[in-house]
């Protein structure tokens, strides 16, 4: 009985194990979205606020919290109520959330290339030879992932468990397989674009320092959100072409999926760290000069009068300046810092 015991223990354990790594895994995940979103809202400005960019940020990050909520309602149910199945419409809900906003998310670095190619300007043959091959991926890719789902619903009719749907439809499933696919070559052609016209535009000019740090930090940049998502894509290959784990494959995806958005968000609190630096300094500056500017007119103010040839914080008698006004400006330092100005020391 005790060996029995043992190992009823020991099932349970190892099932609820995945969704346990689950919840930690989101949980921290979600806790770095959350601190950048309020680290985006800190440093915005209002400028940046109305640009298309930051409403695209503020969307990607609703779909991954939403992917958190999801993720956290079927992963619990499965710990505390193992033997109450989580219902088809949030599991599949769950799905959907995990495999399809990757492709909204790589649609926000591509925007990157408006900023070389603006509509405005960029003729329409240039235009549509650019885009034409990113706007064909992205399509194939709905349609693969589309083709998934449906055939992930349809065998949900056939099979008792969640567990035994994820299985049957993960291991070398060609729809998963030639999405992933897909992606890298979708990410491998926008940076690659945007790299390589970026330096055709910006190697043959001369900047003073700070402008070519700006720019080394904008390739930095750029580069960093390729590489950390193209590492991940490739180890969701090899997981679901060599394993049979779902949890791991699932693990890499969400994982895939947070970094990047956390690495869209990056971008855009750089840009919008800058702009709020330099809009503070704009205004100290501002206040800086209005302040001198009023100061010089207290002097003029005070120099044309006539009676007020003394300046030592109390005027004499002037017929410009009635009682009550001499005791305010004694009083708010006016003739202190007229006298200060004639007699430095």
């Amino acid at each position: 009985q005790t060996s029995s015991s043992h190992l009823v223990i020991s099932d349970f354990i190892d099932t609820i194990r995945p969704p346990f790594q689950f919840i930690v895994g989101v949980t921290a995940l979600s806790g770095c979205l959350v601190t950048l979103l309020l680290v985006l809202s800190v440093f915005s400005t209002q400028d940046s606020r109305k640009r298309p960019a930051f409403c695209l940020n503020i969307i990607a990050i609703s779909t991954a919290v939403v992917l958190s909520i999801l993720s956290g309602i079927t992963s619990g149910r499965a710990i505390l109520y193992p033997f109450s199945p989580t219902g088809e419409g949030i599991y599949i809900a769950t799905i959907f959330f995990a495999l399809f906003p990757p492709v909204f998310y790589d649609s926000i670095l591509l925007t990157r290339l408006l900023a070389l190619y603006p509509i405005n300007v960029t003729p329409r043959s240039t235009f549509f030879k650019i885009f034409i091959f990113p706007i064909c991926i992205k399509c194939g890719r709905l349609i693969v992932l589309s083709l998934y789902l449906c055939e992930f619903v349809q065998s949900t009719k056939l099979l008792q468990s969640l567990e035994q749907h994820a299985q049957a439809t993960w291991f070398r499933n060609p729809y998963i397989t030639a999405e992933w696919a897909m992606q890298i070559l979708d990410n491998l052609y926008s940076v690659s674009i945007f790299l390589y016209n970026f330096h055709a535009r910006t190697s043959k000019m001369k900047y003073p320092g700070h402008i070519g740090r700006r720019i080394r930090q904008i390739v930095f940049i750029s580069v960093a959100n390729f590489i950390l998502p193209l590492s991940l894509n490739i180890a969701q290959i090899v997981c679901i072409t060599t394993s049979h784990s779902f949890a791991m494959g699932t693990m890499v995806l969400l994982t895939n999926n947070y970094v990047s958005v956390i690495g869209v968000l990056c971008a855009t609190i750089w840009f919008s760290g800058t702009e709020w630096i330099r809009d503070t300094k704009r205004t100290t500056v501002a206040g800086a000069l209005q302040q001198c500017s009023s100061q010089e007119k207290a002097e003029h103010f005070i120099a044309f009068r006539p009676g007020s040839d003394e300046i030592s914080g109390h005027a004499q008698q002037s017929p410009w300046l009635s009682k009550a006004d001499r005791h305010a400006l004694g009083h708010c330092g006016c003739f202190q810092g007229l006298n200060r100005y004639n007699n430095p020391a």
